[in-house]
């Protein structure tokens, strides 16, 4: 450095340079001083180029692997591009799904979803979507639409936006919780970026459809919108899906760190798998040995009666407000919520039965729950619940329900005891999602003893109509009559909500058991009902 006639000597960071060329600095030895590098513009432009190219290559590579990986794992994935429109979440995901085995992935256009979405809980068109163990499934806008440019569009209102952070961050841990990778991509560009390409689509008869009234308005009105995004993405924050923003004004540059991010988060999800690390872990309060052993249903009066004449005249005019009722539940649009348990034979199929006899047939769906099968275990256990529930004006019936998850899964073993213990809340938030969304839900304990159980089972065995009621599996749930006994004094004691609330149904005798049953959905109905029409007002 210091020999003769040597003046213009320049060093340059080359790990800065492989980065980016623009954070190259090349410093004059004698002075000092930084100057630009000694090289044109377009020879700059054709080495950033490359380099990229490159470094897009190798991520590439790098996430195939992962995705395989992934998948032999069993590791369900769920990829969200939420952000600004015209912002590019289109290519973006082309380009990321180049380096996935295209068998293993579900791409979905969850924007605005349709009429079907429209009457339905907002977070419903998504749920049943969500991937099973080792698949993937990738939202081009996802229900955070609904905090978003609904809430700009005045589609969703200002009184809605605590329930709905509340529902979708409950919603995000209960898949969280479950195993699932979530990511959470938002893609940012500026105002003047975004005005030169929506001109630019409206330039394209193939392209001008993809710029509505709506876009215009929300980039004139840009500040403002920016502030809508960034509560949304400061109330749903979650540190075990945090939100990843991308600066899409440069569509190349982006897609590279989006591969980047994504490959990050599969790396750490395969690292936490080897390790035997959990998802998922109860961290609340355990109840003292025996706390519910004496609870709820102990207090239970099984000796409530009704005669058959006054049971029959009782029946006749709570079928014809029920009828009535279901129409003016469809005219309002008023969902409906009904879940019945019970120990087997307390007669849930004959109440339901009794409380749809006069319902329109097209207005109402009985959906009963047997064990899961193998596309259903390879879901969040809710997923099958989601694809039932019932769109506005519509009523859903559960012939057993999610509750399964602390009662015969908690008590078989098919679940881990963290899996059960959370489930009471995550339960609860569905439940008050559905509510928040304008559902009636209702549910029944069906309520008999002992005695009154093995009666009916015997009058099964012996009626060849009925035989198929009974099962092996019903004698020997019948052993295990105390353990389940103190699991529904805890579900009810954990789950009984004002938005979801539990009826104990006094059912050794059927004919109380029904009328108490009808007698509940029919005040519940006309309580909504009035309700709904003082809002209208």
């Amino acid at each position: 450095s210091n020999a003769e006639g040597c003046k213009d000597i320049r060093i340059i960071d080359y790990e800065a340079f492989g980065r980016h060329f623009s954070e190259c600095r090349p410093m004059h030895i004698k002075t000092g001083e930084w100057r630009p590098p000694v090289m044109s513009e377009d020879k700059k432009k054709e080495i950033d180029k490359k380099e990229l190219k490159a470094k897009i290559e190798k991520a590439t590579e790098r996430l195939s692997l992962l995705e395989r990986q992934a998948r032999e794992a069993k590791i369900p994935i769920l990829i969200t591009f939420d952000g600004y429109s015209a912002a590019g979440k289109g290519l973006q995901i082309n380009r990321l799904i180049q380096a996935m085995d295209p068998r293993g992935f579900d791409v979905y256009a969850g924007g605005k979803g349709g009429e079907e979405a429209a009457m339905h809980p907002f977070l419903w068109n998504y749920a049943i979507k969500t991937p099973a163990d080792g698949r993937i499934a990738i939202f081009d806008t996802s229900w955070y639409r609904f905090v978003q440019k609904d809430l700009f569009d005045g589609k969703t209102k200002e009184s809605q936006l605590d329930d709905a952070f509340y529902d979708i961050c409950a919603f995000e841990q209960q898949l969280i919780d479950s195993g699932m990778v979530l990511i959470k991509l938002f893609l940012s560009i500026s105002q003047k970026e975004q005005k030169r390409r929506f001109e630019k689509l409206e330039g394209s008869k193939e392209t001008s459809w993809r710029v509505n009234s709506n876009d215009w308005k929300r980039n004139a009105q840009f500040e403002k919108f920016e502030k809508i995004n960034q509560n949304m993405i400061e109330r749903s924050e979650n540190k075990e899906a945090p939100w990843v923003i991308i600066d899409a004004n440069d569509g190349d540059q982006a897609g590279l760190v989006i591969m980047l991010a994504v490959a990050e988060r599969l790396e750490k999800a395969l690292a936490d798998r080897a390790k035997g690390k959990k998802a998922g872990v109860y961290k609340g309060p355990v109840p003292e040995k025996d706390q519910y052993k004496y609870g709820i249903l102990s207090k239970v009066d099984l000796t409530k009666t009704l005669e058959k004449s006054e049971y029959k005249e009782k029946l006749a005019k709570l079928q014809k407000k029920l009828e009535k009722l279901h129409s003016e539940l469809y005219r309002q649009r008023i969902p409906v919520v009904l879940c019945f348990e019970g120990w087997d034979a307390a007669g849930k199929g004959g109440a339901i039965k009794r409380l749809t006899s006069h319902m329109d047939p097209r207005g109402y769906k009985v959906c009963p729950t047997p064990a899961p099968n193998s596309v259903e275990k390879a879901h969040h256990y809710m997923w099958r619940f989601w694809n039932n529930v019932p769109k506005d004006g519509h009523v859903a019936i559960y012939d057993r329900t999610w509750y399964g998850r602390v009662m015969v899964e908690r008590i078989e073993g098919f679940c881990t005891e963290d899996d059960w213990r959370r489930a009471y809340k995550e339960i609860n938030d569905f439940e008050a999602h559905l509510s928040h969304s304008g559902a009636v839900v209702l549910k029944f304990w069906i309520d008999i003893d002992k005695d009154e159980q093995e009666k009916r089972f015997n009058e099964r065995m012996i009626n060849p109509a009925k035989q198929w009621k009974i099962t092996d599996e019903d004698w020997r749930n019948r052993e295990k009559w105390d353990q389940y006994e103190e699991a529904v004094n805890e579900m009810i004691e954990n789950t009984d909500t004002e938005l979801a609330p539990w009826i104990v149904v006094e059912g050794n005798s059927k004919y109380y058991a029904r009328i108490k049953v009808l007698k509940t959905v029919v005040k519940a109905l006309e309580e909504k009902i009035k309700e709904v029409e003082k809002a209208d007002k």
